[in-house]
């Protein structure tokens, strides 16, 4: 969700700066569309961290001996932290 909000921001800027040519006496639209854009930039990015963090996974593998019979056992467990409920 929030690498979509960051991309409607950046169109929104953009439009804002390239696209409009209105002279508001109170505002400067260039300035809030690089200011839109810029904070486009910044959600999108921290979106992405946050989707690229989710989805880390943990592998661990273990390799011991059963004692009473002697054969080598091997457990794989795969786990992904974070992982809301």
């Amino acid at each position: 969700m929030s690498m979509g909000l960051g991309v409607v921001l950046i169109v929104i800027g953009a439009i804002l700066t390239f696209a409009l040519n209105v002279d508001v006496g109170w505002v400067d639209l260039d300035l809030v569309g690089y200011i839109l854009m810029g904070a486009g930039v910044i959600v999108f990015i921290i979106g992405l961290v946050l989707m690229l963090r989710r989805r880390r996974t943990v592998a661990t593998s273990r390799t011991s001996v059963d004692p009473r019979t002697g054969e080598t056992v091997r457990r794989d467990e795969t786990s992904a932290p974070d992982e809301p409920v």
